[in-house]
């Protein structure tokens, strides 16, 4: 089949690699302009468009899926249209284009988590079990049939980034296997069913911690929002990023929102058990062992972070 591939980031590729290399044609690769990265905001391709670029695939650049990416497309008069986290809305007469329409890899098991951050909500939520689903792509948000999924368990100490990274290789067999089934006519979608519960991007205030709550809730929340948009507490109203951290089942209670010292491992206080904080970043300094940032302070004494509220 001729088919139109719309994705930006990172987790995207693999599902690109996948179709390229397989039998199928791959005319145009739809992605978002260059973004600016870096501390010196350097002008830079987005990694689907810098793979397609190594597989020498014509590359469409669009923020929008407007009329000129539309007319461009069907200039193509591609057979499908793959979505793989482009970051936009596709809406009609673009989703007629194709004559078999758009399908989407969604890294959730719908109908729960629809929408931009799946995986990072699921972790929050404190979900056993996540996963991906190829869906046929409608005007609404990610309501389309299914035609097929795939389950991924949630470790405890699993991060929404690690667990993007599986989902990414493991999802992009998912999508190959439902391209080559409607490229021969064997795929079948059904309806979503079940509980429909929205995963709406994650921003900063998300990321701030509350270490007032439960350990598990701090716990999913740390893991949940590593590594974007960036778990962090405040201690007199400087962020210190929490880079890796997990719950200490075996180490003594400490009062919510107290950072202390014991036995060589350094503990955030919660409403029930502790949270040791193995890795941190402080602001404007890099990424370090949290004793090492805990020795540099000097000898004193335990440290209170700020509450979000």
């Amino acid at each position: 089949m001729k088919i139109v591939f719309a994705g930006t980031p990172a987790v995207a590729v693999p599902s690109l690699d996948a179709i390229a290399s397989s039998g199928h044609d791959i005319v145009a690769v739809v992605t978002r302009p260059d973004a600016p990265l870096g501390r010196k905001r350097v002008l830079t391709p987005s990694p689907v468009g810098l793979r397609a670029e190594e597989l020498g695939l014509p590359v469409l650049k669009a923020a929008r899926a407007d009329d000129e990416l539309t007319d461009a497309i069907a200039r193509l008069a591609p057979d499908l249209g793959v979505v793989v986290a482009y970051g936009a809305l596709l809406r009609q007469p673009l989703l007629d284009t194709p004559r078999l329409g758009w399908i989407n890899l969604h890294f959730s098991l719908l109908p729960r988590w629809r929408g931009a951050a799946p995986v990072q909500h699921a972790v929050i939520a404190g979900d056993t079990v996540t996963g991906a689903s190829v869906f046929q792509l409608e005007a609404g948000l990610d309501t389309g049939p299914v035609f097929g999924t795939i389950e991924q368990p949630i470790a405890p100490h699993a991060t929404s980034g690690k667990l993007l990274e599986t989902l990414s290789h493991s999802g992009s067999e998912l999508l190959l296997s439902v391209v080559d089934a409607l490229a021969d006519g064997s795929a079948t979608a059904v309806a979503q069913v079940g509980e429909v519960t929205l995963a709406p991007k994650l921003g900063i205030v998300d990321a701030a911690i509350d270490a007032g709550r439960s350990a598990a809730e701090v716990s999913g929340r740390i893991r949940g929002t590593t590594p974007e948009p960036g778990a962090f507490v405040t201690i007199d109203g400087l962020r210190l990023k929490l880079l890796d951290a997990a719950i200490a089942l075996d180490a003594p209670r400490i009062e919510p929102y107290v950072i202390e010292s014991h036995g060589g491992r350094l503990l955030l206080g919660t409403a029930t058990d502790p949270i040791e904080l193995t890795s941190v970043h402080p602001a404007g300094k890099r990424p370090m062992p949290a004793l090492d940032w805990w020795r540099g302070r000097g000898d004193r004494g335990p440290v209170r972070v700020d509450s979000p509220s």
